[in-house]
């Protein structure tokens, strides 16, 4: 039965695995540096995180980033990635597809059990892809990546077999998600209140406790026998326990790091990423999400952003280079691709994002928004040309937040209202449910090019269980479509790679997007903390091989 050495090229997407051992200088990736010294049992490690705080502690339920940041403490996916961008063994020691790709066969690691006693088997898989999959559970980004598999069965106790209704070339890369994770099908009869509170995996930790607001309890599974293959250890963790706090304030974020009162933050902004670029006692660790670039989505599907000109005219009268430059100070750079830039697939077009207000003034004017009115906005049939662009506090950064008000500026001058909206979470899905909104911000992770089936094939603007639909921008192409179907069907790396290229070139001529920067990931970590790493799948952490040096 073939492992990941016989994948075909067309699966192997490159992603830096990184290893956190010495000082990080600039804003470049610590790539392999040894760890100094033997590593050390014991300790307790505590993380600040300055992302929102879940609702539920179960990714499969909705599935957001803040749940994939703390949940690959305690859950495990059935496959990884290495440093290559290859797909490994984790909790499924191989896997072989049918010759038609519909069906593939998946042979589980002996001798795993869930931290309930439950047996890790093929059983164990289909509950947990019935529960993705069934409408009660909320699901929205492995209900999105599983929406091929059809049905699955036990070939064996250690053999799982997923039938699909067409062929998926991105299958591996969805199972590698932290939202396809494994967990107990005996915690998964309790209620969802109970599972979000406590959700039960094979992982190196546990948990258990959650106090909301203030932090979640992480404490070592000692019985621990199943890292993924790229792990530089076996058997337990080294530390004793996490206590996973959330703090939403960046100064105060930063300023407890400095204290000592947390070992680790994210969502560090830029100007505490270069302060602590002047210290001996903080390292960096830069992780770009792979899948989708940072990017403004522009709601196609009604007016003003209808009209291909108004959209067109709205991105040219973006300075968004300028803007990037000055606000995150050398942490990230402009792009001008729907993909991220570590995704090799990644189309990037400067050509088509340049700001020019000119440009901007003569396609509005082609548009039929001549005139302004005393404000300086255009008008036309006494309507004022309006942008409702809710923003999210809790996924936008200051600095983010910062770049859409220059973006509002200077949109201004071309005669665009923009109306920011800063809300909470909750809001602002609620903004994005009711179709209140002409341009947003919203990230979406998804390992792997095929995340642009996701955000742009009009399938995607029917809505997922959780009531979230991905295509915000209401793409609805005909030939886009097609050709997002056919890449998810082909094996062929070249024809996946070439239907790729043309719905990317599609996509961007079509101005349905702006696109910003990579999605960022940006740690700061105690120079006493050792062995930490991003998983290379979506670039979470992972403290399995992490220890602590004081």
């Amino acid at each position: 039965m073939p492992n990941r050495r016989s994948l075909p090229r067309l699966l192997r997407v490159a992603v830096p695995l990184i290893a956190i051992g010495l000082v990080a200088t600039g804003c470049s990736s610590v790539t392999g540096q040894p760890p100094v010294g033997d590593p050390v049992s014991g300790g307790t490690l505590t993380y600040a995180s300055g992302d929102a705080e879940p609702t539920c502690l179960d990714p499969h339920v909705g599935g957001n980033y803040p749940q994939a940041l703390v949940s690959g403490q305690y859950l495990e996916s059935l496959v990884s990635r290495d440093s290559a961008g290859t797909i490994i063994p984790w909790l499924a020691d191989s896997w072989k597809v049918s010759p038609d790709g519909l069906a593939w066969e998946f042979t589980l690691r002996d001798k795993v059990s869930f931290t309930d006693g439950t047996p890790f088997d093929a059983a164990a898989v289909q509950a947990n892809i019935a529960h993705v999959q069934d409408p009660a559970t909320g699901s929205s980004t492995g209900y999105l990546a599983l929406g091929k598999v059809t049905s699955t069965s036990a070939v064996s106790p250690s053999v799982v077999r997923l039938v699909l209704s067409e062929p998926d070339s991105a299958l591996l890369e969805s199972l590698s998600q932290p939202w396809l994770a494994m967990e107990s099908p005996t915690a998964l009869l309790r209620s969802q209140d109970d599972n979000c509170a406590s959700p039960v995996g094979t992982g190196p930790f546990t948990v258990e406790s959650w106090v909301k607001q203030s932090a979640i309890t992480l404490v070592r599974n000692d019985e621990y026998s199943s890292p993924p293959e790229d792990s530089s250890h076996q058997g337990a963790a080294y530390l004793d326990s996490i206590i996973w706090r959330f703090i939403p304030d960046s100064a105060s974020r930063y300023a407890a790091l400095q204290a000592g009162e947390v070992d680790v933050i994210d969502n560090a902004q830029p100007d505490t990423i270069t302060q602590a670029e002047l210290t001996k006692t903080i390292q960096h660790l830069d992780a770009p999400r792979p899948g989708a670039s940072n990017r403004i989505e522009l709601n196609s599907g009604k007016a003003p952003f209808k009209d291909p000109l108004v959209r067109e005219a709205f991105i040219r009268s973006a300075n968004v280079d300028d803007a990037v430059s000055s606000l995150f100070m050398g942490t990230t750079s402009r792009s001008n691709s729907a993909l991220s830039s570590v995704e090799p697939l990644a189309l990037q077009r400067s050509d088509l994002f340049e700001y020019s207000p000119a440009a901007a003034d003569q396609l509005l004017d082609a548009a039929g928004w001549k005139t302004r009115d005393s404000e300086g906005y255009r008008v036309k049939a006494g309507t004022r040309l309006s942008v409702e662009f809710p923003v999210s506090t809790n996924q936008s950064i200051p600095a983010e937040q910062s770049l859409f008000e220059q973006i509002q500026a200077t949109a201004k001058e071309t005669g665009f209202e923009v109306k920011l909206a800063p809300m909470d979470l909750s809001s602002w899905y609620g903004a994005l449910a009711a179709n209140d909104y002409d341009a947003v911000s919203a990230p979406y992770t998804k390992v792997g090019p095929d995340v642009l089936r996701i955000l742009y094939h009009s399938d995607g603007i029917t809505p997922a269980p959780s009531g979230y639909f991905a295509n915000l921008a209401q793409v609805n192409d005909p030939e886009i479509d097609a050709l997002l179907t056919e890449a998810a069907r082909v094996s062929d790396a070249g024809q996946r790679g070439a239907l790729y290229a043309d719905a990317q070139e599609r996509i961007l001529t079509g101005y349905y997007i702006l696109p910003l920067y990579d999605q960022q990931n940006h740690f700061l970590l105690s120079t006493a903390v050792e062995g930490a790493r991003a998983l290379p799948t979506v670039s979470t952490p992972t403290f399995y091989d992490a220890w602590l040096n004081r």
